[in-house]
């Protein structure tokens, strides 16, 4: 039943259903919101990650403000708020026309988004992800900010966070962030990692 689920999710994924909104959209955030913890995050990366990095927080901190991200192309709700015993990643919006099996730096696929107490949406992490069918699960991962991309046999591909937004004790390039929650809300998916 498991797969099943996971089949029906991952198509869903890669044909851009669900095309729902948020109920409302997050307020504008100042770009320099969490920038002491962020700079903690990024000790000890290399210096083109350092920069790719800079490039990714410029790039989506438009979208911060929901509707944005929306008109922008982040329009296709994949996940439900997704949380597990290592974390949670919240919810997922994805560019359907990203998911080609290619990535860009300044392009994610996917925007996370944590739930706030006020019902609006906080821009917390991206996620690039290549389903198997452009780069097949038997190959060696792909590789961005010198990072490999972890299996997700869950929704068949490779993917890679990035949390650029919000603090992951856990590291930048975790999946599952142990400080961010889905407790501000009830559309919830939970998931074993």
């Amino acid at each position: 039943m498991k797969q099943i689920a996971a089949l029906t999710v991952g198509i869903a994924l890669l044909a851009g259903c669900g095309n729902e909104r948020a109920p409302t959209a997050v307020a504008s955030r100042a770009p320099a919101a969490g920038a002491q913890s962020q700079a903690a995050a990024d000790r000890g990366l290399d210096a083109s990650v350092l920069r790719d990095l800079a490039a990714l927080r410029r790039a989506t901190a438009p979208f911060q403000d929901f509707s944005r991200a929306s008109d922008a192309g982040w329009s296709a709700k994949i996940t439900s708020c997704m949380f597990s015993s290592a974390g949670t990643m919240g919810f997922h919006y994805g560019n359907t026309n990203l998911i080609n099996g290619s990535v860009s730096v300044t392009n994610p696929q996917l925007l996370l988004y944590e739930p706030e107490k006020n019902g609006r949406l906080r821009l917390v992490a991206v996620e690039y992800i290549i389903p198997y069918t452009f780069h097949s699960r038997d190959a060696a991962p792909p590789v961005l900010f010198g990072q490999k991309f972890q299996q997700n046999d869950m929704f068949q591909l490779w993917g890679l966070h990035a949390w650029v937004w919000k603090n992951n004790p856990n590291g930048i390039f975790a999946p599952w962030n142990p400080s961010a929650t889905c407790e501000n809300t009830t559309d919830i998916m939970p998931v074993e990692p």
